[in-house]
């Protein structure tokens, strides 16, 4: 987790340095503001097509950082975070809209879930009708419906016929 935790802030940094936001290095790379973080937090990883593009966006990464992104991270979170507000507020709202949201998939789709593999995500900012900053959080995940767990359809099962 220390390797992990120094190469996230190598990585901050030089977004520091470069002046950007999120939302800049996106509209230059052709991704998502979401999935840039995740890409300098080491939550994502950076695909062979995309680093040339990172690479312009952020002149400072070294070839070193970049070959490092390019492995697969690990997916992990600091279960203190929730401790922060925004993620916080985040996780309460989920909570709170969780179950309305569950029936309206239900409704629409079926029995099923959304992905968070097969899955976008942004951040966006609107005034809203006062004129005052809204927040605009997307989830766009590819729906995933729960299947009839035939013994027929199990390859496993199948298999051992033969």
């Amino acid at each position: 987790m220390e390797n992990k935790a120094n190469m996230v802030a190598s990585l901050m940094s030089v977004k520091q340095k470069s002046g950007k936001t999120f939302s800049q290095i996106a509209e230059e790379t052709g991704l998502t503001n979401v999935y840039v973080a995740q890409l300098l937090r080491r939550q994502a990883q950076l695909k062979p097509e995309t680093a040339p593009k990172l690479k312009a966006a952020l002149p400072l990464l070294s070839d070193q950082q970049i070959h490092q992104m390019m492995e697969a991270p690990l997916r992990s979170y600091d279960p203190n975070l929730i401790q922060d507000p925004t993620v916080y507020r985040l996780n309460e709202a989920v909570m709170h809209f969780g179950e309305s949201i569950k029936e309206i998939v239900n409704e629409e789709f079926g029995d099923g879930i959304m992905s968070a593999i097969d899955f976008f995500c942004s951040v966006d900012k609107i005034k809203g009708v006062d004129g005052k900053d809204r927040v605009v959080l997307t989830f766009d995940g590819k729906y995933l419906p729960h299947t009839e767990q035939k013994t027929e359809h199990m390859v496993s099962r199948l298999m051992r016929k033969e």
